[in-house]
């Protein structure tokens, strides 16, 4: 448990560095709509169904948040964001498309498994890249396990709400 401690502060603290740009752009990109005649929509695939579920359900729900369930009747005054675990994970992908086609802005979580493909690194209006591609922690077999993808991307969720409230609230 102290190496598992070890490594998720590291990535936290990575997380932190690397992507705090991106999370005060998405936390902007997301008070548009707040602000606005908008709407803020979230939609998790497979593990990452943990985020929507804290912004609409949690016990500090986020303002304007809703369950994206259906793209067509999304404006461009609407915002959305996408949360998976790798940048080319196909159903993501295939929504964040139809988001584009239907110019709705939108923030995507994900580990950038950055490959050749048009993935939610490119099509997003800001990625913010969660930085766990494999498991993180050896064991005695040499092999590794501990994949906290919902947990990085948890954190970065709250990391974008703390912005976003402050600039709500500023507003």
């Amino acid at each position: 448990m102290k190496m598992l401690l070890t490594q998720i502060n590291g990535l936290f603290s990575r997380i932190y560095e690397k992507e705090q740009l991106s999370i005060e752009d998405s936390a902007r990109l997301l008070a548009q709509a707040a602000i606005g005649e908008g709407k803020i929509y979230i939609k998790g695939f497979k593990e990452m169904e943990a985020i929507p579920l804290e912004a609409i359900n949690g016990a500090e729900p986020m303002n304007s948040a809703n369950l994206l369930t259906n793209v067509a009747n999304l404006t461009n005054a609407d915002r959305a964001i996408i949360i998976s675990r790798f940048s080319n994970d196909s159903e993501a992908v295939k929504l964040a498309k139809e988001l584009v086609q239907q110019k709705v802005p939108f923030t995507a979580i994900s580990g950038n498994s950055s490959n050749d493909e048009m993935d939610l690194t490119q099509l997003a209006d800001v990625h913010i890249n969660t930085s766990i591609l494999k498991p993180m922690l050896p064991t005695e077999t040499g092999e590794r396990t501990c994949f906290p993808s919902s947990m990085a991307a948890l954190f970065i969720y709250h990391c974008i709400k703390l912005t976003f409230d402050e600039i709500i609230e500023e507003y």
